[in-house]
């Protein structure tokens, strides 16, 4: 008894390539697509496909990691809805835990709005810079950005220099962060965060609102692109504006930034139960293994009960 997980694209081309005497089950997690990440390149979202339906026609289940994912794989990918099984993605309780504190960049003390992300075109974040144009072009006083569309590259990627481009535009007062570092996370807990936006142009779940409830910053604003409506509920756990939308993206910022305090703990404290009710990602692995592998639960207890 044994169960093979694939997580994520490189693994969704392994259903052509089981066996039918494999000794596993096979559980294939994509937690994005070709089709959302990359909806230009047909040969890989093609041999997207074809994995998945291979994997599917062998028996293989697909794990959808929201509401949003699963119809998108049932109607974009053309997966069986009984092929289907429901893991939402979440946190692990090791995520909760504080982060050391690290500096913030100088001009960022006085107060900041916090982006970050992988830099790519679906994250929207040019979106977010037309919108702090507009709001500065409408009197608004726009906090500093820490920007911080993020890759594992030495070199600065085409997007990102059209990042930095519209920053040196349109005069937006903002820190520029192109590599990745832990250390973003603990801003997330600082008193002179203004708001985390999160932009998304497509999002299959979302993480970064609840990285931010789980360090209690608020408020969250968001867009309401696939999972990110899940997590981000206009008026309850943050602000909302349509994707693609930097004129609705600056109205829900611009009211981000008026938030009073009491309405802000009152999201604080939302976001939070959200987090431990939905996204509790330990409980939300045990409950699959219960359903679907009950015996490795029953393999695990013994080594439980030895430790």
């Amino acid at each position: 008894m044994a169960q093979l997980i694939g997580l994520d694209i490189p693994f969704l081309g392994l259903g052509p390539h089981r066996r039918s005497d494999d000794p596993f089950s096979l559980l294939l997690l994509p937690r994005s697509t070709s089709e959302l990440a990359s909806p230009k390149d047909r040969r890989r979202i093609r041999w997207e496909h074809n994995g998945l339906t291979a994997a599917v026609r062998g028996g293989a289940r697909i794990a959808a990691i929201s509401h949003h994912m699963r119809g998108h794989l049932e109607q974009v990918y053309g997966i069986p809805r009984h092929a289907v099984v429901d893991l939402p993605n979440g946190l692990l309780p090791g995520d909760h835990a504080d982060v050391a504190p690290a500096p913030l960049p100088p001009q960022a003390e006085a107060g900041f709005l916090l982006a970050m992300g992988r830099a790519v075109e679906s994250k929207g974040f040019e979106d977010l810079l037309e919108a702090l144009h507009i709001l500065s072009t409408q009197g608004e006083r726009v906090p500093h950005l820490l920007l911080a569309p993020t890759t594992h590259t030495e070199t600065l990627t085409g997007y990102q220099r059209q990042l930095q481009a519209m920053v040196h535009d349109y005069v937006i007062d903002a820190t520029f962060l192109p590599r990745f570092s832990p250390i973003y996370r603990s801003w997330l807990r600082s008193p002179a965060l203004r708001g985390v936006v999160v932009p998304s142009r497509a999002e299959p779940f979302g993480r970064i609102p609840l990285e931010a409830f789980a360090s209690e910053a608020a408020p969250v604003v968001a867009t309401r692109a696939g999972g990110l409506t899940e997590t981000v509920v206009d008026g309850v756990t943050g602000f909302t504006a349509e994707a693609r939308d930097p004129m609705d993206l600056a109205h829900a910022i611009g009211r981000a930034l008026h938030i009073g305090a009491r309405e802000r703990d009152q999201m604080r404290a939302r976001g939070r139960t959200l987090l431990l009710a939905r996204h509790d990602y330990e409980a939300t692995i045990r409950s699959y293994l219960r359903r679907h592998t009950p015996w490795a639960m029953a393999l695990s207890a013994p080594l439980r009960g030895g430790a």
